[in-house]
This record gives structure tokens, C-alpha cells and sequence, in this order.
């Protein structure tokens, strides 16, 4: 499995990265929206992860965006991964188009079973 995490913070990159490493997935890691827009061009993935609060474009765009593809990569899951605590995020999340919202700090565990939920169960989109 092949998931693309968008997140402009390293030490966050890291985190996921080891937990994906450790749940038997790659990681292709995107530093800001466009260049994780870039790398969907240029790659194919099982699930995309991304940050909401980025400098430049937000993850609400990014979402956008990949919603909005002519190709199959439009219906790929995302998966919100956020600090954020507002009360609306969740609301906020799907109305771009998201899958499900995670919240930072994110437990192992949590991370693989949204993994398993949204790729390996082949959950429909909500």
C-alpha cells in the first residue's frame, strides 16, 4: 500500500511515515498543497493523507482540487489529519470532500484502521 501525506511540518512527516513503515505501507511525503498535487500527477497511490493548516494553500483546497480530477484519482480516500480542534472541522472536512478527519496526536492504532476503513474495506465515499 502507497499512501501520499501532505503536511508542511517534519517532525509530523516522520511520525506517520514510522507508523506507516511499521503497518507495512510506503509513504511519499509532500512538504505544501501544490507540490502534493504535483506528486498525484506524477505517482499513483492507495490513499492520500493531508494536513488542513498549511502555509499557501490549505488542505481544504487540496482536497478540492483532487475532487474536482477528470481521472480516478479523484475517488482515491483522503484522510484528514489535523491539530485542529474547531467544532465545525469535521463538518468543515467533508464538505471538501474528505473521508474521515484524524486528529493530531494520532495513535498508531487509529491510523490503521482508518487506513484499513477507508482502503482496504473499500469504503464508498460518505
Amino acid at each position: 500500500m502507497r499512501m501520499l501525506f501532505i503536511e508542511d511540518d517534519d517532525v509530523n512527516r516522520r511520525i506517520v511515515s514510522e507508523m506507516l513503515t511499521i503497518g507495512g505501507a510506503g509513504m511519499v511525503a509532500a512538504v505544501d498543497g501544490p507540490s502534493g498535487l504535483a506528486r498525484l500527477d506524477e505517482e499513483d497511490f492507495d490513499a492520500i493523507l493531508v494536513d488542513i493548516r498549511m502555509p499557501g494553500m490549505d488542505g481544504f483546497e487540496v482536497i478540492r482540487r483532487i475532487r474536482a480530477r477528470g481521472d480516478d484519482k479523484a475517488k482515491l480516500p483522503v484522510i484528514v489529519v489535523t491539530a485542529d480542534t474547531g467544532t465545525s472541522m469535521e463538518e468543515d472536512c467533508r464538505a471538501a470532500g474528505a473521508d474521515l478527519l484524524l486528529r493530531k496526536p494520532i495513535a498508531i492504532q487509529e491510523l490503521f484502521e482508518a487506513v484499513a476503513e477507508q482502503v482496504l474495506a473499500g469504503q464508498p465515499r460518505h
